[in-house]
């Protein structure tokens, strides 16, 4: 039987669940929905937990416990509990530097500057892992000022308008998930990297 884990980034708590930092967890919270799975804290994995099957793979869903900057501790904990290859890992992270409604499947890769993949490259000692990267579109330039208010987009929530577009990116890449117990994972990449949102 397969076992594919899913591990989506963002911060904890009520206070940052719109947030554009936490669309790692909020496509996983869509997924886990769908097959009517709830999330469980489980200590030992620092994580809260869903898990359901499809047909005759089983789907590990996790959403940390730490916050974004020590994503690493939890995914540590996840590795090394299930003693798994880091092949069958997934994580669901949002990507400012890829413009809103872009998809990027990468099998390996440095942070990027993110800070949850820095943690987890730090824990893991490697860059080798996948990662599904999904399009928040760049923060504004501060005014008077030739830097970007990074922080505030990333912090900030997800708009109306982002709303309908990262819903159609969320629906996508569920469909995507879903055929990875049947489907060869270079046609999953292929996929999401030409995912259009102005097609749908």
């Amino acid at each position: 039987m397969k076992e594919i884990f899913l591990i989506g980034l963002g911060n904890p708590g009520k206070k940052y669940s719109k947030n554009r930092h936490n669309i790692g967890f909020l496509l996983l919270e869509n997924l886990s929905k769908k097959y009517n799975s709830n999330f469980l804290l489980k200590d030992k994995l620092k994580s809260y937990c869903s898990e359901f099957k499809i047909n005759d793979s089983t789907f590990r869903l996790f959403l940390p416990n730490t916050f974004m900057n020590n994503s690493g501790d939890a995914v540590r904990a996840i590795v090394d509990w299930y003693k798994i290859n880091l092949d069958q890992v997934f994580i669901i992270v949002d990507d400012k530097d890829l413009p809103l409604g872009k998809i990027r499947f990468r099998r390996k890769g440095s942070s990027g500057g993110h800070n949850g993949l820095k943690s987890i490259i730090e824990q893991l000692q490697t860059q080798n892992f996948k990662r599904i990267r999904i399009g928040i579109g760049s923060p504004p330039l501060i005014k008077g000022k030739n830097n970007f208010n990074t922080i505030s987009h990333v912090l900030g929530n997800i708009s109306a308008e982002e709303k309908l577009i990262l819903d159609k990116v969320y629906k996508k890449v569920i469909e995507s998930i879903e055929k990875l117990n049947n489907k060869k994972e270079d046609y999953i990449i292929n996929e999401l990297n030409s995912f259009d949102k102005d097609q749908l």
